[in-house]
């Protein structure tokens, strides 16, 4: 059985955490802020911000997961986290020799005329944050190539309801030209996690990154509509734009498929209805 950090401990991290300590790894989370009730494994909190705030963490590990939350689309979050976090971290379990696997995100890609990506695309990242996550990737990189980076699209799920909200709310939507949506549910973004864990401890060869995103990289207005009827929510009004208006990108799952993943909601069809979605979104935003 490995050693394992999993540096972030919020929803998907626990879980993943959790998972693995199940499985009988030695598993150790990091977290900035206590956990409200006790984990079956040790959760140290620290703040890796802070380089002196790493002196409770033991060094020894085979596995580093990092999966942390900036907590704002800040950019000075992400610096602190992304760079100084990254780097006080590395430097900290440096004589192990651990493999790193990242969470990173699909806003790496800037791309936006509806275009494919996929693992071999360039990443384009137009903002502060999404050019933060490039630096760190290429810092894992940087220090050994075997190490692995999963890059998810939007995460979705029971408490992560935004589309579900702007629904409700009967906002207006894109409709022409088409702008496409990329998502993940949050129980695939751990099995997908789960996955990658397994192939790097059994030291099977890799992708330097994976994006993680379900099969259907739908339209916005197809989507919307679709949750509308679902839910008995008012159908969305279009925003007709001119063709120069952003139409996203399309983010392709390939690289996962070939590692033999398969998602449990492969589309916005299975992971919008039902206890999938949340039923409680149904409940507070149903039209009166």
């Amino acid at each position: 059985m490995a050693n394992i950090l999993v540096v972030g401990c919020g929803d998907i991290g626990y879980r993943v955490a959790l998972a693995l300590h199940g499985l009988g790894h030695r598993v150790v989370g990091v977290k900035r802020r206590p956990l409200p009730a006790p984990a079956p494994f040790p959760i140290i909190t620290a703040d890796i911000r802070q380089a002196g705030g790493l002196q409770l963490i033991p060094v020894e590990f085979d596995l580093v997961l990092f999966i942390v939350s900036p907590g704002s689309r800040q950019a000075e979050a992400y610096q602190a986290l992304y760079r100084s976090g990254l780097n006080n971290l590395l430097a900290h379990v440096a004589a192990a020799k651990p493999r790193w696997l990242m969470v990173s995100s699909s806003s790496v890609y800037g791309q936006d005329r509806g275009e494919w990506v996929d693992e071999n695309s360039p990443t384009r990242p137009l903002s502060p944050t999404a050019q933060c996550l490039v630096a760190a990737e290429q810092r894992l990189w940087a220090m050994d190539d075997a190490h692995c980076v999963v890059r998810f699209s939007g995460i979705y799920g029971p408490g992560r309801d935004r589309l579900l909200r702007r629904a409700a709310q009967g906002e207006a939507v894109q409709q022409t030209p088409p702008s496409y949506t990329n998502r993940i549910h949050c129980d695939d973004c751990v099995g997908v996690l789960l996955l990658v864990i397994k192939n790097l401890l059994a030291g099977e060869p890799l992708l330097p990154c994976y994006l993680a995103s379900d099969n259907d990289p739908a339209p916005i207005w197809e989507v919307m509509n679709w949750i509308a009827l679902q839910y008995a929510y008012p159908a969305p009004a279009a925003l007709n734009l001119t063709a120069e208006a952003s139409q996203n990108k399309r983010c392709g799952n390939a690289g996962l498929a070939a590692l033999g993943y398969e998602f449990l909601f492969p589309t916005y069809r299975e992971g919008y209805i039902g206890p999938a979605a949340g039923v409680t979104v149904k409940k507070l935003y149903k039209p009166t």
